[in-house]
C-alpha cells in the first residue's frame, strides 16, 4: 500500500499553537535567568544581605528588585512549569493566563502588605509590585491573543464536518 510521503502543510491554526507555546516557553526561559539571576552577586547588589525569606533581605536584582533566596527559587520554579507547560497549547495557554492572573494578584497583594512586616515574607518592594502589574498583564495578553478561541473553532468546524458526511 502506497502512503503519501509529503509532509503537511502547516495550518494557520498550528503556527498560532505554536506561537502560544513559544511564547509560554520565552516566558519561561525569562524566569529562570531571573531565577539565576538572583543568586549572582553583582547582578544582584548587597549580594551578603540576601536573606531565606522575609523584609529584612536587602539584596536587590540589577540594585532595583528585593529579592531573597525563596524569592529566586519561586522565579526557578515558576520559569520550569513555564517550560514543561510549553510542550501542549493547553497548559501553554493555562500557564500564560493563569500565570498572568497570578501575578496580579501579587501586585494587588503587595499594594496592600505593610512591607516592612511579616506579610512580605517573599519579599517584594515598590519596584516588584510594578513589575508583577506589567508582568500579569503582559502573560495575560499573550494568552488571550495568541490563542484567539481556535481551539473550540477547529472542533466545531471538524464536528460540522463529520455530520455533513
Amino acid at each position: 500500500m502506497a502512503t503519501d510521503a509529503r509532509p503537511t502543510r502547516p495550518t494557520s491554526e498550528n503556527r498560532d499553537y505554536d506561537l502560544l507555546k513559544r511564547a509560554a516557553r520565552a516566558v519561561g526561559v525569562v524566569f529562570l535567568l531571573v531565577g539565576v539571576a538572583g543568586f549572582v552577586p553583582g547582578i544582584t547588589t548587597d549580594y551578603g544581605e540576601l536573606t531565606v525569606a522575609g523584609p529584612d533581605s536587602e539584596a536587590k536584582l540589577l540594585g532595583i528588585f528585593q529579592v531573597s533566596i525563596l524569592h529566586n527559587l519561586v522565579h526557578l520554579a515558576f520559569g520550569a512549569l513555564g517550560l514543561w507547560a510549553a510542550q501542549h497549547w493547553s497548559s501553554a495557554r493555562l500557564f500564560l493566563v493563569g500565570g498572568g492572573a497570578v501575578y496580579l494578584l501579587l501586585w494587588l497583594y503587595g499594594l496592600v502588605i505593610d512591607k516592612d512586616g511579616d506579610a512580605n515574607f517573599v519579599p517584594v518592594n515598590t519596584a516588584d509590585d510594578w513589575l508583577h502589574l506589567g508582568l500579569g498583564l503582559g502573560m495575560v495578553a499573550l494568552g488571550a491573543l495568541l490563542w484567539n478561541g481556535r481551539p473550540a473553532r477547529a472542533r466545531a468546524a471538524r464536528n460540522t464536518a463529520s455530520r455533513n458526511r
